[in-house]
Parts: C-alpha cells; sequence; structure tokens
C-alpha cells in the first residue's frame, strides 16, 4: 500500500519505512538509499552492516539526486560508543533543475516518514559530506 501525499503529489512506499525501522531498531544495515520513481520513493540500494562510508558514498549516483540514511557509528571524548542516524539529501550540481526541484519540494514530508533521523546534512557534491563532516556533526 502506497500514501500519497496532496500536496506534493509524492507518495511513499511502505518498504522505505520499513526497511528505515529495521535499520533503526536492530541496525541490519549501513545505509539505505531512496530514489523518486514515478511520484514515488522507493528503494535504491540498501547497504550491508559491514560496508563502509566510502561504500555509502559510491552507491549515490554522481548525476542524480537521492534521498539516503546512514547509521553513523563513533567513539565520544569520553570514549562512548555511539551511533547517530543521518538523512542526506544528495543534490549534485549537474542533476537535472526539474529532479532537484522535485527532491526539495518532497524531502521533508519523506523525512518525516522516518521517525529517529538525527542529523541531517544537504550535499551537491562529494565535499559537502566527507566523513569529517560527518563525524564533526556527530559530536
Amino acid at each position: 500500500m502506497v500514501q500519497a501525499n496532496a500536496a506534493s503529489g509524492m507518495a511513499v512506499h511502505d518498504d522505505c519505512k520499513l526497511k528505515f525501522q529495521e535499520l533503526k531498531a536492530k541496525r541490519s544495515y549501513r545505509f539505505i538509499v531512496f530514489k523518486i520513481e514515478q511520484q514515488q520513493v522507493v528503494i535504491d540500494k540498501i547497504g550491508e552492516p559491514t560496508e563502509t562510508y566510502d561504500d555509502f558514498q559510491a552507491s549515490l549516483p554522481a548525476d542524480e539526486c537521492r534521498y539516503a540514511v546512514y547509521d553513523f557509528d563513533f567513539t565520544t571524548a569520553e570514549n562512548c560508543q555511539k551511533s547517530k542516524i543521518y538523512f542526506i539529501a544528495w543534490s549534485p550540481e549537474i542533476s537535472r533543475v526539474r529532479m532537484k526541484m522535485v527532491y526539495a519540494s518532497s524531502k521533508d514530508r519523506f523525512k518525516r516518514e522516518l521517525d529517529g533521523i538525527q542529523v541531517e546534512l544537504q550535499a551537491t557534491d562529494p565535499s559537502e559530506m566527507s566523513l569529517d563532516i560527518v563525524k564533526g556533526r556527530a559530536l
């Protein structure tokens, strides 16, 4: 079943929320990449728990927008192991204007569907979501 949003006309496939819950509750995945297809947000790629941040970055197309969630593990100054769930809005400079507009207008609505996002990043270029930036936002 798919629920559409009257405002943006964008639907979110149930699978998106289901897999996100599994990432959040069971840590079944390291990341999930979502794309908009035929007026609906669907899963594009799922990263296994063993995959790295480099694997995640490599899974984002250079010329197309995506949404993604990433489960980031880190150690605090007090030596505590923690993790935070990042929502990343990937909108490369070279992607089509129409695509950027669709992703931008649907982002907040989609993000609300995913309960448990702790940090949001927007990136138009890989340097804007480097591991250093992610680490900096975690602490």
